[in-house]
């Protein structure tokens, strides 16, 4: 997913949803905070971006209108080669008060609906608790294009709340990505 793609899913969110904010999770929300072209190819793979109404009650319904208007193999995703999944604030577990670092994506092209994009450091925590491979991909592209600082990201996945019982594995990830340097300067990365 390209940028002005992620814009273009923003605004028909917020036309399918009729309200002129929504939140977007998920790996294509790095796309709020850097251009395509610094960000490597692993992080931009996808072409779905889950996105969060902001109004949303617990039965979802709101998240369940997106996916039928706009998801996976609905006409927009087949015109445009783009789909939007529904979802919920509960979707990824989250560090501490991550909606205070929310990026703003708002311009001509999303026709000033604002999608509000997760912290890149809140979105890697996000993605080591969920801890699948892919999640792992994703973040050591990032850390490997120096997007990331490990240092930064431990302390961030610090935030995240204790009891969450995934808390220890994303922190030794973390930590793993965060060892002495080798010769050429750089922490060696886990794979």
């Amino acid at each position: 997913m390209r940028r002005d793609e992620l814009e273009h899913a923003i605004r028909a969110a917020a036309e399918v949803t009729h309200e002129d904010r929504v939140i977007v999770f998920g790996s294509q929300s790095i796309l709020g905070s850097f251009t395509d072209e610094q960000l490597p190819a692993a992080a931009t793979m996808s072409d779905g971006v889950n996105i969060a109404p902001m109004s949303d009650d617990d039965s979802g319904a709101l998240a369940d209108s997106l996916d039928a208007a706009i998801g996976e193999w609905s006409p927009f995703h087949t015109e445009f080669g783009v789909y939007v999944q529904g979802a919920s604030r509960k979707t990824a577990v989250l560090p501490r008060d991550w909606e205070y670092r929310l990026v703003s994506v708002r311009n001509e092209n999303t026709r000033n609906s604002t999608g509000l994009c997760l912290d890149p450091y809140d979105l890697c925590a996000a993605k080591l608790i969920a801890g699948r491979p892919k999640d792992h991909a994703f973040v050591l592209a990032l850390l490997e294009s120096h997007l990331i600082d490990p240092g930064k990201l431990a302390d961030r996945i610090d935030l995240v709340d204790p009891a969450e019982p995934r808390r220890e594995g994303a922190m030794r990830w973390a930590r793993a990505a965060h060892p002495a340097p080798h010769l050429d300067g750089r922490p060696k990365l886990p794979h």
